[in-house]
């Protein structure tokens, strides 16, 4: 089975070697046909430790790290 791979933003980075990505997804809602935003926070293993708040990100699922912890950072993209 293939891991998931998600695109977000780190919105807390306080943490040594976790961080908290804000993913956002959109879709159309089955009744009124109009599209809704809703957001999800995944907490993420950060090796390097070196992201900040604000910075995008690609995240992979993995094994469970710890008790929240079951996504991995895999890309980093730089800040715009």
């Amino acid at each position: 089975m293939p891991k998931r791979i998600l695109n977000g933003i780190i919105c807390k980075a306080t943490n040594k070697k976790t961080v908290v990505v804000e993913v956002e997804r959109t879709f159309k809602h089955p009744i009124y046909k109009k599209y809704i935003k809703r957001s999800k926070k995944y907490h993420a293993h950060d090796e390097t430790d070196a992201l900040k708040v604000g910075d995008k990100v690609m995240i992979e699922e993995t094994r469970p790290i710890s008790k929240l912890k079951t996504w991995k950072v895999i890309n980093n993209e730089s800040r715009s």
